[in-house]
């Protein structure tokens, strides 16, 4: 059997999410913070128990040292004591002074000192001697008890286990001392050690031991970090972040549930008002419960669903006429593909041709025939020069970024070569009526080249047969005026300003013979307001169709900056 999928409710998805948002997270958050917490204590425990250790070892140097210099001294003053009697009485005074010292005494042989030292360690004492000048051996043995409350005096509150061994890893002193605890201690201590630096070692990562070995005296300081001292700081600060967690969470999830079940209820509201549109019902009114849960948001989206309801009905309507535009672009698109193809294959299909008859062997081709085709093969490349250009022109323009370099230009010779630059004039006759000495015009030469050109391409391809166009020039209100003129059918007004439009072309029996991308008047109109210029259209029985260009004349433009203005 296939699982079938259940659509959750609202409250449903909501404790999921809770689930997934809260619990799940504050769990995690909680492990991670235990975890911190727990590294954080371990390191600090390592810490301590290092710093321990080197407190203990220097107060051993320190209590050495200080000793050994009292020793020194005594010995420095028995050289100028002459008899034994005084020296004894000295080395007597000298026991009663100094703090710990259970025996002072003067030995001659070094059998004798080892023996004494052999003996201390058996009762746990320390032995510290000298050799006097005259070869005896100056001895001073202290208590043990006496040291250990030196060296442990600072750490009474503290609980960690602390043991000096001797060279021979025999107790000498310690604190805190338990026998299990330090036999297993012993157990974990390596054989081979380094010196003077600590060194943590064991088992157990919550529960640091540190041990310094020295040289001089040979003894080694452990300091072990017992369980208790671990429960008491880990455990004990786990405990409070799993207690501290579980409260906020139960705190958040009857806020939660209180804030979920106003939702849940206006969100209902909202459905019911979606449903009512969905059948037609434009007039359903949302009503809300409004208390202090309820979200700003849902009371701007129930007003604004209340007012959307009105609105949809208008925006289908508005949908429909998009439909509409968006299929008549889809015609021009592809009327747009098929013209440009058919203008793009038409001229390379003729080079292609008169090249490969050029480029014949078998046959003799006289001067005249090489003239003319190399003549066409100029004409149908500029063509494709030209409707290049035009495409190229269209992304400027349509982007308002088109530049142009406008500078004097001479209206007579751009008249003249656009004539020469048509490609066909189809039987028609162009007449170009325009005073030789015409004032300058202020433009790019070859941007106006491009708009006289295709304004007359368009007037020979939309013209009678065998009619005659006609371009005139004159100056009015201080700006050259150019009209060409062809003889057509006249065009109805409100279809001539629809012609500058991008793949706009009229339907009638003239258009449906001959081919266009119906680009041309779009061209020519960005052109020529590039160069600050503007273009007319116009259509009656006495023209036929009329295009008229005003440009500024190039004195006029110097006079206007001569001026300031």
């Amino acid at each position: 059997m296939a699982f079938k999928f259940k659509r959750l409710k609202i409250v449903e998805q909501i404790a999921i999410v809770f689930f997934f948002s809260v619990l799940i997270p504050m769990t995690i958050s909680g492990f991670i913070i235990n975890n911190i917490n727990q590294q954080s204590v371990r390191s600090q425990l390592r810490q301590t128990a290092v710093l321990i250790a080197n407190m203990v070892s220097d107060e051993i140097d320190f209590f050495i040292s200080q000793n050994q210099m009292t020793l020194s001294q005594v010995a420095y003053t028995l050289n100028y004591l002459d008899t034994p009697q005084k020296k004894q009485d000295f080395l007597d005074s000298i026991e009663k002074k100094v703090t710990g010292c259970d025996d002072i005494i003067i030995v001659k042989y070094q059998s004798e000192l080892d023996e004494i030292t052999k003996h201390s360690r058996e009762n746990k004492k320390a032995v510290l001697y000298t050799k006097l000048k005259n070869g005896d051996y100056l001895t001073i043995t202290y208590n043990v008890e006496d040291l250990r409350a030196k060296l442990f005096k600072s750490l009474d509150e503290d609980t960690r286990q602390i043991y000096v061994l001797d060279e021979n890893e025999k107790l000498i002193a310690e604190h805190n001392f338990t026998d299990d605890v330090f036999q297993k201690t012993m157990k974990l201590l390596p054989k081979y050690r380094k010196f003077d630096d600590p060194v943590i070692f064991g088992d157990v990562k919550n529960q640091p031991i540190v041990y310094v070995t020295k040289e001089d005296p040979k003894i080694t300081i452990i300091v072990n970090t017992t369980e208790d001292i671990t429960n008491s700081t880990i455990n004990d600060n786990r405990l409070k972040i799993i207690l501290s967690v579980l409260a906020a969470t139960i705190t958040i999830l009857f806020v939660s549930a209180l804030y979920t079940y106003y939702l849940y209820i206006n969100i209902r509201q909202l459905f019911k008002g979606i449903i009512a549109i969905s059948k037609g019902n434009y007039n359903r009114q949302i009503r809300l419960l409004t208390t202090a849960f309820t979200p700003y948001e849902i009371v701007f989206l129930a007003f604004e669903f209340n007012k959307m309801a009105n609105a949809i009905h208008k925006s289908y309507l508005q949908l429909q006429k998009n439909n509409v535009e968006l299929k008549e672009l889809n015609e021009f698109r592809s009327n747009l593909i098929d013209t440009v193809s058919h203008e793009l294959r038409t001229p390379l299909t003729s080079i292609q041709g008169y090249t490969s008859r050029l480029m014949r062997q078998d046959i003799i081709i006289d001067e005249e025939t090489k003239q003319k085709s190399l003549r066409i093969i100029k004409e149908q490349s500029e063509k494709l020069q030209r409707l290049i250009e035009d495409l190229l022109t269209i992304p400027d323009i349509e982007r308002m970024r088109l530049k142009t370099v406008n500078e004097p230009v001479n209206l007579p010779e751009i008249l003249e070569r656009s004539e020469m630059l048509l490609r066909k004039k189809d039987g028609r006759t162009i007449i170009i009526k325009i005073q030789d000495d015409f004032p300058q015009v202020f433009a790019d030469k070859g941007r106006l080249e491009q708009v006289f050109v295709n304004l007359l391409e368009n007037a020979v391809k939309y013209s009678y047969p065998d009619s005659v166009i006609r371009v005139e020039a004159d100056v009015r209100d201080n700006k050259a005026r150019i009209l060409v003129k062809n003889d057509c059918d006249v065009i109805p007004k409100d279809k001539l300003q629809r012609l500058f439009g991008k793949f706009i072309r009229l339907e009638d029996n003239t258009t449906r013979t001959t081919r266009g991308t119906g680009l041309g008047l779009f061209i020519v109109k960005g052109l020529v307001e590039a160069m600050n210029g503007k273009i007319e259209l116009s259509s009656s029985t006495g023209c036929g169709f009329c295009a008229e260009v005003t440009l500024n004349l190039a004195g006029a433009v110097n006079e206007f900056y001569a001026t300031g203005n």
